[in-house]
């Protein structure tokens, strides 16, 4: 039997906020999935690649090779800040991944928050110094995937909120709690 529930747009069904739940949870977990994925390619490159990031070839016409005559601590330094970075990029992947899976899907509104804080504070730190000219780079190789996911993330975040907010939940199930 399906329960009509009030939403601000009208009324909808227990199974289509159910169902909106579960697939902008497997949105946000995928976003999360992605999120890894880049920074696993960042570390790649970092060991395996020309030493700079996705869609950045120079840094004004300076290479690694050129660095590294320079003082090779020039470029151990840059190679170590992008293993640190493609950590961070990991774990906050793994994460909300985490978070979306496990409580976003069961309902959780503290996991939707809590992937949503940390999705935002780490794209909002990191990018806006892209737009600030201070190397050349590739937009679409360098910042398109990270768009993307972040794309599929917040319209994961939107349909799983709109299933969350339809009422609260037991820690447990997930299931609606009649008040």
């Amino acid at each position: 039997m399906s329960v009509n529930r009030p939403t601000a747009d009208g009324y909808e069904t227990e199974y289509e906020l159910e169902r909106g739940t579960r697939i902008g949870s497997l949105l946000m977990a995928f976003a999360g999935v992605a999120f890894v994925g880049y920074g696993v390619v960042f570390l790649a490159r970092t060991f395996f690649g020309t030493g700079f990031e996705l869609g950045v070839a120079t840094l004004n016409g300076v290479t690694p090779a050129d660095l590294d005559a320079i003082d090779p601590a020039i470029m151990h330094y840059i190679n170590h800040l992008h293993v640190a970075t493609a950590a961070f990029i990991i774990a906050t992947g793994i994460a909300i991944t985490a978070l979306a899976w496990y409580g976003v899907r069961s309902g959780q509104l503290w996991a939707w928050a809590t992937a949503i804080v940390a999705a935002v504070i780490g794209l909002a730190i990191a990018l806006p110094m892209h737009y600030a000219d201070l190397f050349a780079h590739d937009w679409v190789t360098h910042l398109g995937p990270i768009y993307l996911a972040t794309i599929v993330f917040v319209v994961g975040a939107a349909l799983s909120y709109r299933g969350i907010r339809s009422g609260p939940r037991t820690a447990k199930t997930g299931e609606n709690v009649e008040a």
